[in-house]
């Protein structure tokens, strides 16, 4: 049984990474509608492994129970080659994943040859579950079988959330010749957190929408026929009549740490696919009315000196420091689009929050089971903006043909970062015990660390004079919402 429970192991390990790391953190599969029916094969397939850990690791199943466990493993073979087709038809799967998928797939076949023998010579015993504890191996596969049943009832959960909102979703209506013609909107970034709500709008609206994705099977099979999924601007035809441009792309700033090959990463990122929407402009026969382009409150660098020196959209940047640098050149590129006649909106969101992406998630778990920590000092300021409010002001930069050049996309109520952090440990009727030292965090993460430890005291002048009206412009009240809302 050792050389089982190895192969049994070894599968568990691989399989827990392939999940964190290509499902959740990569294709994020608990939030899109499309990948409810994926989600269902793996909860399916979880369970399966959650019988056969905790099963073996204490009984032998003999006689007709022999039968009823080779019916399981069968089973997750099939679920598994369908679940190949689907991730297939849905998305593009990145070379490691494949490679990971093939290695459990050969761990899998390596189990079943060393296990079938055992599980015939149980066939031929009379029918009864036999205790057989195998010491440390019991307990380690039972670890693993509680596990990955609970992530398989976790995954249950996410199934019927997505099919609710692909119930109340009013997105799948067809597309009438009226909006095969009509002015479009091209979104950049659409797959990820404020993108996909922007279009979920839009599609509502009636809009024509078109995104560019780098995975346009993904983007297709997430937002449905409605849209047009490209995965290069070359695709469009310069005929093409396109109303606005909002361009939302960019990798991620907080994350990895900002090494010379992360840094050239998120400049790429950010600069190089904003100069190609300027190229793409200047060659339509009919340029678009607006390009609305996401820059972040990074643009005012990180002011430890001043901290709480209010900052409207006439602040400057401060050169030298990586995130001010990384949002100028991306805004420097965005204005080019001004010499083709085009109103550019150059848009600085602080922190969205919102359920199912974004920082709002983490911070919720973490401050739900009390672990929510002050920062530093804590007086850094803490701009943030509700998801509503994200989405909202890009409708009303779209609509509104008087607003142009540098907007603030953040709340009225910037407050410090320890005020942020007891506001929302307060919404789950927690309070804030922990603080993290600059040091230590300024070590680790090195310039990365100004994100957490500096803020920017912004604030929406540009916007709140164009007549916006924001739906959450208090901390308290947006914090009570997400706490309590079921999306």
């Amino acid at each position: 049984m050792n050389t089982i429970f190895i192969l049994l192991s070894i599968q568990a390990v691989m399989g827990a990474f392939d999940n964190l790391w290509h499902h959740e953190l990569e294709a994020k599969l608990p939030q899109r509608v499309s990948a409810r029916f994926e989600l269902a094969l793996h909860a399916s397939r979880e369970a399966i492994y959650g019988i056969v850990f905790l099963g073996l690791a204490w009984f032998e199943w003999r006689g007709a129970l022999a039968a009823v466990l080779a019916i399981l493993l069968v089973a997750e073979l099939g679920i598994t080659l369908t679940d190949f087709l689907e991730e297939d038809r849905t998305r593009r799967l990145p070379p490691f994943e494949r490679v990971l998928h093939t290695l459990l797939t050969i761990s899998y076949g390596l189990f079943l040859g060393v296990f079938a023998p055992m599980l015939l010579t149980w066939a031929q015993l009379p029918t009864a579950w036999v205790l057989t504890p195998h010491g440390w191996a019991s307990w380690l596969c039972s670890v693993y079988g509680i596990g990955v049943l609970a992530w398989s009832l976790r995954n249950v959960r996410a199934v019927l959330r997505l099919n609710r909102l692909a119930r109340n979703s009013s997105t799948t209506l067809p597309i009438d010749l009226r909006q095969r013609v009509a002015p479009a909107v091209l979104v950049t970034g659409a797959t990820g957190f404020v993108g996909s709500a922007l279009v979920a709008d839009l599609l509502r609206e009636g809009r024509r929408v078109i995104v560019l994705s780098r995975d346009a099977r993904q983007a297709q099979a997430s937002f449905g026929p409605q849209v047009w999924a490209i995965e290069s601007l070359d695709a469009i035809p310069s005929e093409t009549h396109i109303d606005t441009v909002v361009n939302l792309a960019g990798a991620r700033v907080l994350g990895v740490p900002w090494t010379a090959s992360r840094r050239r990463t998120l400049l790429a990122s950010r600069v190089g696919i904003t100069a190609a929407l300027v190229d793409l402009m200047r060659r339509m026969q009919q340029p678009p009315r607006a390009l609305i382009s996401a820059s972040a409150v990074g643009f005012y660098g990180a002011s430890p000196n001043a901290s709480f020196e209010p900052l409207d959209e006439t602040a400057g940047p401060r050169p030298g420091e990586f995130q001010s640098d990384l949002c100028v050149a991306m805004e420097h590129e965005a204005r080019r689009a001004e010499a083709l006649g085009i109103r550019v909106v150059r848009m600085r969101f602080g922190v969205v929050l919102g359920q199912g992406d974004g920082a709002y998630p983490m911070l919720a778990l973490s401050a739900r089971m009390g672990l929510g920590a002050v920062l530093g000092s804590g007086h850094q300021p803490a701009p943030w903006i509700h998801l509503k409010d994200a989405v909202g002001m890009l409708h009303f930069a779209m609509a509104n043909d008087q607003l142009r050049g540098a907007v603030n996309a953040v709340a009225p109520d910037t407050v410090p970062q320890a005020q942020f952090a007891a506001v929302l440990a307060d919404s789950f009727g927690r309070r804030v015990r922990i603080r993290m030292p600059c040091a230590p965090m300024r070590a680790v993460l090195g310039e990365m660390a100004t994100l957490l430890l500096d803020g920017q005291n912004a604030r929406p002048r540009a916007a709140l004079a164009a007549g916006y009206r924001f739906a959450y412009p208090g901390l308290a009240s947006a914090f009570a919402a997400l706490s309590t809302s079921r999306n």
